[in-house]
């Protein structure tokens, strides 16, 4: 692409990616009042954050089936009117429609998940970092900005008004896309546009290969942990006697907190040393900072550092991640196999957590284990971003 169109992809591009967490991380503050209206179970809350994880699961080979045939962009959009729909759908009070809108949000986000970093080094070849950084940016930031505002709407507004509000983005979103459709067709499976009628490359299947995997383990211990804290840290803090506007407060401080890691990590990525010490906060954030909950300590101060330094581990996970899907492939095709392949078995991990974690707290009656074995769950993430470094390219 251009220099002169990578503006307007840019933007388009923050915005659909400033979707991909919304529709879940506005959730937690609102789940009270959800399992209230649909008559849920405290345990079953959980599900409202693993059905899009699910989905991203069933759903990342088939999108990058999907982009073969129909391009990248087309297939990113197409998908993403499914996150619409299920975001107004969720607005009707029936247990259906509330899941059944989860499921389709699920389905629209994964597009972008797996699609973006390959449009990304597609388009922006020569500036990778910068594009991969606004990405996470402004998934980042948008999600937790909406975790604040839906904490804040929900005592001012209905549930359905504050759901409503909450989804104009993505329509927004969707319309800023629309250029992108009219480029020539690039797929997952050609760095070429159809018109030049080349063949198409083989390359060697990223499932087969032990970096795959790696990469795959990385991501999905990193979204497990980190949509467990997502939906559960409200409660954590409520065990505290933290109150509940106060603990979805900090949840977005949680969020904010990774922000500036966007722009860190790939700076630091290439850098000497620079993926040893980036694993080294992200142990900081994900495995020290949880244990101190543990500690009988309830001063407000105190629970924000924890909440403030795990959000910055989770800054640090989540953008190695995507950086190993471009910085560890060669060429577009690759990067899609491997955000694909991550995001499926990924996801599959990651959908465990929420509900693992909601079981085992109201089994046992208190936060301890579950905070314990998050712990745990982390320093295999950091055992495995130390392989990966280490560990060559994926094989052509």
């Amino acid at each position: 692409m251009s220099r002169s169109k990578q503006p307007w992809f840019l933007v388009s591009m923050m915005l659909i990616a400033a979707n991909l967490r919304l529709p879940i991380t506005i959730i937690p503050p609102l789940l009270p009042k959800i399992e209230h209206a649909l008559a849920l179970p405290s345990a079953m809350g959980g599900l409202l954050t693993s059905i899009p994880l699910v989905t991203f699961a069933v759903f990342s080979p088939i999108i990058v089936k999907l982009a073969q045939r129909w391009g990248n962009s087309l297939t990113v959009f197409s998908l993403f009117l499914l996150l619409i729909i299920g975001s107004y759908l969720r607005l009707i009070p029936t247990v259906a429609a509330v899941f059944f809108g989860t499921f389709l949000i699920g389905i629209g986000a994964d597009s972008g998940n797996v699609l973006i970093p390959a449009l990304i080094k597609e388009n922006m070849p020569d500036r990778v970092n910068v594009g991969t950084g606004l990405y996470t940016l402004a998934m980042l930031l948008i999600g937790a900005l909406g975790t604040a505002a839906a904490g804040f709407l929900i005592g001012q507004i209905s549930l359905r008004a504050t759901l409503g509000w909450l989804s104009v983005l993505s329509i927004v979103a969707a319309l800023a896309w629309i250029p992108n459709l009219r480029r020539p067709v690039t797929t997952t499976t050609t760095t070429t546009t159809t018109k030049h009628n080349q063949p198409q490359p083989h390359y060697q299947s990223v499932w087969h290969q032990p970096l795959g995997w790696l990469i795959t383990l990385f991501f999905g211990l990193q979204a497990l942990v980190y949509y467990s804290f997502v939906t559960w840290l409200p409660g954590m803090l409520s065990a505290h006697g933290i109150p509940a506007l106060t603990a979805s407060n900090l949840l977005t401080v949680l969020q904010i907190s990774g922000l500036p890691l966007s722009f860190l990590v790939p700076f630091l990525f290439n850098k000497r040393h620079g993926v040893r010490w980036l694993i080294a906060l992200m142990t900081l954030g994900y495995v020290i900072a949880p244990l101190g909950f543990l500690l009988p300590l309830h001063a407000l101060s105190w629970l924000a550092l924890c909440s403030l330094t795990i959000g910055v581990g989770a800054g640090v996970a989540f953008n190695l991640a995507v950086l190993f899907f471009t910085e560890k492939t060669t060429n577009p095709i690759q990067t899609a196999a491997v955000s694909g392949m991550a995001q499926s078995a990924g996801y599959l991990l990651a959908a465990v957590g929420p509900l693992l974690f909601g079981y085992l707290q109201s089994l046992l009656g208190n936060w301890s284990p579950v905070i314990g074995l998050l712990a745990l769950f982390a320093a295999l993430l950091s055992l495995t971003g130390n392989l990966i470094q280490h560990h060559g390219m994926i094989a052509e």
